[in-house]
């Protein structure tokens, strides 16, 4: 086999390769004899059809087996005997071929680049760490009686923010009526979400039997690009007025929902509320290790890489360009700059994720298969009725237990860097800690 470099700049490399035609006869003949000896054909016994035969009805498609069988090693080859990290698949392109001549092959490809260890040691970080105070888990529990709760009628009266009037309306554009804008026995909570931003406030005080018009702008991002950003009114007519009646907060209460007492439940509430505190605290640190990485990572990435992390991100963005759905950064840039702006999203990413996977390979981080089996009974458990469906999948599509992987594997290499950053805990609200979640 000859292989000659043709391209080396950056990170990508090509190589022309040729196989000798006596390499690809000799894989040919070989094949053709296994053939020989299993198949039956008319008129001939066993493993005595003759060689001419064997290669008329056959030869074309075994040719085409081994040719690709021999691009495959010998790319397999020139990878290893070079010492190369592709980055993606290689690109292959035929030369030339002709029967009883050589194969001559180009192969392109881009490699890993050379990745830079961080200091971790210099990376000095705040974990935010809130608990749940008696009055979060009192509004808690508050909200879990509610869901408990029922409707009941009430005296007409003016409603208060957080009762529920029953109401039909009609909704209005420049005087029109538009499709989804009207309603019967509809039930609103004063107040409450749900609806168009402004539309429950302005319901406030309002009585059964009293109509009361109702002014409202239709977000910008709204689902319904023919609603986006419009203003409406609304001819709101109350009917019947419902308050919650809310079951006791006692020992009976805490029992139906499987728990002893009331104290239990309090107890299961708090613990419900440190996991979610502790799960935004994690959140927080660790995009803010990130952004420390990337101000720390400038080795050059795949651009390969690059365009197919963007090519996906884009078909989300153009997806809610149509649906008229981009949020408010996002909403008045051209396409160009909105293309630019992803294009350094996707670039960071594949440079964050190359700087991630070159971390737990240099320090030996593996993800167990007990690892890998508790995280396959977790996604298991969220098709109940259809365990062994799920189970057969995973089995028969390796992409799919890798996918369980990388989650797992990305957050113990964020575990190993925090055990050699410096990292100082602060007590914040559960509020600081939730935006701080947010924002990264």
């Amino acid at each position: 086999m000859q292989v000659t470099e043709v391209a080396n700049e950056g990170l990508k490399r090509a190589y022309t390769v040729v196989v000798p035609a006596s390499s690809i006869a000799l894989q040919k003949d070989k094949r053709l004899a296994e053939i020989a000896k299993d198949i039956k054909l008319p008129g001939f016994r066993p493993g005595k059809v003759p060689q001419k035969v064997v290669q008329a009805r056959y030869g074309q498609s075994v040719m085409g087996e081994v040719l690709e069988a021999s691009v495959q090693e010998a790319s397999s080859k020139v990878v290893s005997d070079n010492n190369l990290r592709p980055a993606l698949q290689p690109k292959i392109e035929l030369v030339s071929f002709a029967e009883g001549a050589d194969l001559e092959f180009r192969m392109d490809l881009e490699i890993l680049p050379e990745i830079p260890m961080p200091d971790f040691a210099g990376i000095s970080l705040k974990r935010l760490k809130a608990a749940p105070g008696e009055e979060d888990v009192t509004k808690a529990l508050e909200n879990i009686s509610r869901r408990q709760s029922s409707l009941e009628e009430t005296e007409a009266r003016a409603a208060a923010k957080g009762e529920v009037l029953i109401c039909d309306f009609v909704g209005r554009i420049d005087g029109t009526e538009f499709q989804g804008g009207t309603a019967s026995d509809m039930p609103i909570e004063v107040a409450g979400p749900g609806f168009i931003p402004g539309f429950t406030e302005q319901l406030e005080g309002m009585a059964p039997g009293e109509e009361r018009i109702v002014k409202v702008a239709f977000p910008a991002d709204y689902g319904s690009a023919e609603l986006a950003g419009k203003d409406a009114e609304f001819t709101v007519t109350a009917k019947a007025l419902k308050i919650y009646a809310k079951p006791a907060l006692d020992d009976e209460f805490a029992k139906k929902l499987g728990l002893e007492s009331i104290d239990k439940l309090r107890e299961a509430i708090t613990d419900s509320l440190q996991r979610e505190y502790d799960s935004l605290g994690r959140m927080a640190i660790k995009r803010k290790l990130l952004d420390a990485l990337a101000e720390r990572a400038s080795f050059t990435v795949p651009e390969g890489m690059v365009e197919n992390e963007f090519g996906q991100i884009w078909q989300r963005v153009e997806a809610d360009l149509k649906a008229g759905k981009l949020d408010g950064e996002d909403a008045g840039k051209d396409e160009a700059t909105l293309k630019a702006d992803y294009r350094a999203i996707a670039e960071r990413r594949i440079r964050l994720g190359l700087l991630l996977s070159e971390i737990g390979r240099t320090n030996n981080i593996q993800v167990s298969r007990e690892e890998l089996g508790q995280a396959m009974r977790a996604e298991v458990q969220r098709y109940p009725g259809q365990e062994k469906q799920v189970y057969d999948f995973f089995q028969k599509n390796p992409q799919a237990i890798e996918n369980l992987r990388s989650p797992i594997f990305e957050e113990k290499v964020v575990d190993f860097m925090l055990e050699l950053a410096k990292v100082e805990d602060e007590t914040v609200t559960a509020e600081a800690l939730a935006e701080a979640a947010q924002q990264g």
